[in-house]
């Protein structure tokens, strides 16, 4: 199969060459063209000067995948790239985009005679090797005609249609807020460990939950990579960035009135990460100071 593939980060590019292991012919198109010639030249697939050169070198029904920042770099793409395309190619949105937004994509390409598919993508850095999970929203029979390329990118079982459009976003969006729960939960206990009485082997103890314990995870194995490379964290500052999947998740849960408290606190724990010096903590010690005399710490 083909398939052109636009924005080569380090999820997009590891999936075009993936795709090109799996013996389809890959197209590949990137801001910087000299990114995506150098990675044309070392694994052999063929790089595209302009959106319109990829959209040429593809036949009709073209399948074209977007991997790019969601928000106005997915949108402005889209709004180049539309015009070029014939009713019934395949557009493709693999950014974490709001399942809001991708309703909206659908409707405007689908009123173009364009199809389109929604697909949220996990794996990381490790996609390469291991293959990425595919949420996907959208219709059956597209989602059939592009699923060659979903078996080479995904390892067994791998992906899924979920349901209609915005259904593929959807999902990933609240596997990103679980995930934000689970990494502050490792997170929490892992320092309660680290300052305790006790003189801990962090690495081997995330080694040894991995061993049938029933909080073993991957999120534990990477745990383990990080303590073994650097014991105490102590080249990484503690400044957590968001990338928008969390806030939607909490948003849609108070929509909805679904409690959820866990993703909503590690969500708020990566604002206070981004903190040097917290001015509420500062006011709490000034009030605790004011009301009970208690000591306070000046800055030196």
């Amino acid at each position: 199969m083909e398939v052109g593939l636009i924005g080569l980060g380090r999820m997009g590019a590891n999936m075009a060459i993936r795709l090109r292991r799996g013996g389809h012919r890959v197209i590949v198109y990137n801001r910087t063209v000299a990114k995506a010639r150098e990675l044309a030249a070392e694994h052999d697939l063929i790089a595209a000067e302009e959106l319109s050169d990829l959209v040429a070198m593809l036949t009709p029904p073209r399948v074209v995948w977007l991997m790019l920042p969601a928000g106005s770099a997915t949108d402005e793409h889209l709004a180049a790239l539309t015009p070029l395309l014939t009713p019934g190619d395949i557009v493709i949105d693999g950014a974490n985009n709001n399942y809001k937004a991708s309703i909206a994509h659908a409707e405007q390409l689908t009123a173009q005679g364009l199809r389109f598919l929604d697909i949220g993508v996990s794996g990381g850095i490790w996609g390469l090797q291991i293959g990425y999970c595919l949420m996907v929203g959208g219709d059956e029979e597209t989602f059939h005609y592009v699923e060659p390329l979903l078996q080479t990118l995904a390892p067994p079982e791998g992906y899924l249609l979920c349901g209609p459009h915005g259904a593929g976003h959807f999902v990933k969006m609240i596997h990103n807020g679980i995930e934000y729960g689970m990494m502050q939960a490792y997170a929490e206990g892992f320092e309660i460990l680290r300052q305790s009485r006790y003189d801990f082997d962090l690495a081997k103890i995330s080694h040894l939950w991995n061993q049938g314990s029933v909080v073993r995870s991957w999120l534990l194995e990477l745990a383990e990579r990080a303590f073994t490379a650097d014991a105490d964290l102590s080249s990484i500052r503690g400044y957590v960035e968001d990338s928008g999947e969390g806030r939607w998740t909490v948003q849609e849960s108070i929509d909805l009135d679904v409690p959820a408290p866990i993703i909503t606190l590690s969500l708020q724990m990566r604002f206070r990460s981004r903190q040097e010096d917290s001015f509420s903590m500062k006011v709490l010690a000034a009030l605790r100071q004011q009301f009970g005399g208690h000591a306070v710490k000046k800055v030196e």
